[in-house]
């Protein structure tokens, strides 16, 4: 299926692993022009490199971090008008009791996932309007919908992020400009698959075995973690010319395991 989006021009911060990686990936199979943004130089260039040679696409690394004023300027300069922003980071520490979270744990997790974001779309949303077109994307976590202790130094920044997407997607969207959430829960990223092995290695058991034991506590009813492909193509359907009635919306994409009626 043609997603209609080939020659835009894209960015996706934190697309060097994970699900970023996953809705670059998608992305760039769609041929969207794509600045990928991280902050580790080495594995940015070699996943830029191996998804232009898979795709064909054009495909730029930008060694940044987005969480910076510094940062931030220099993706835009790379690319200073995307009609699409794809924003994802490294997931915040998470925590076994709220009472051990500090104030600077705050401001670091606030600053990579909550003001990064706001000051992208700030600075992008005016080209969007002008031209009649844009999409964004805000990567979160079900844990802002579903709140968990063991979270909340995600899921509180995010649920706050989600806020501010849907009124913003509220005010803008009769220009062409179409904002969503997607709020992901367990999927097999480069962190989780480190975290896991690390766990695996000290018991003497699998990796396999670890997701195992999460997915049987935590009850998640498609007995698995997901793929990090299935993730993307779902995040470029909503950069697409198809989602111009797809409003403010949150995804929840996450086995099942936080389904409401609504």
């Amino acid at each position: 299926m043609d997603l209609g989006i080939r020659g835009r021009k894209g960015i996706v911060n934190g697309g060097s692993a994970g699900l970023g990686l996953g809705s670059a990936r998608a992305l760039a199979r769609e041929g969207v022009d794509l600045f990928i943004t991280a902050r580790g130089e080495e594995r940015l260039n070699r996943v830029c490199d191996e998804l232009a040679a898979e795709t064909g696409s054009t495909v730029r690394p930008v060694v940044a971090d987005h969480s910076t004023k510094e940062g931030r300027a220099k993706i835009l300069y790379a690319c200073p008008n995307p009609d699409i922003l794809v924003a994802t980071c490294s997931p915040p520490t998470w925590t076994g009791d709220f009472q051990a979270v500090e104030p600077e744990h705050w401001e670091s997790g606030l600053a990579t996932t909550l003001i990064s974001p706001v000051e992208m779309m700030r600075a992008i949303i005016p080209g969007m309007i002008e031209r009649k077109w844009g999409r964004i994307v805000m990567i979160g976590t079900g844990a802002s919908k579903f709140p968990v202790e063991a979270r909340i130094l995600s899921g509180a920044p995010r649920a706050a992020l989600v806020n501010y997407v849907v009124a913003v997607a509220k005010k803008v969207a009769k220009h062409g400009v179409i904002l969503n959430n997607m709020l992901p829960g367990m999927y097999h990223t480069a962190t989780i698959h480190d975290n896991f092995t690390k766990q695996a290695e000290e018991r003497g058991i699998s990796y396999d075995d670890v997701v195992q034991e999460f997915v049987d506590n935590w009850h998640i009813p498609a007995n698995k973690f997901g793929q990090i492909d299935d993730f993307g193509a779902v995040c470029a359907m909503l950069c697409s010319e198809f989602a111009n009635y797809t409003v403010g919306q949150s995804w929840v994409m996450d086995g099942g395991i936080g389904n409401t009626t609504f």
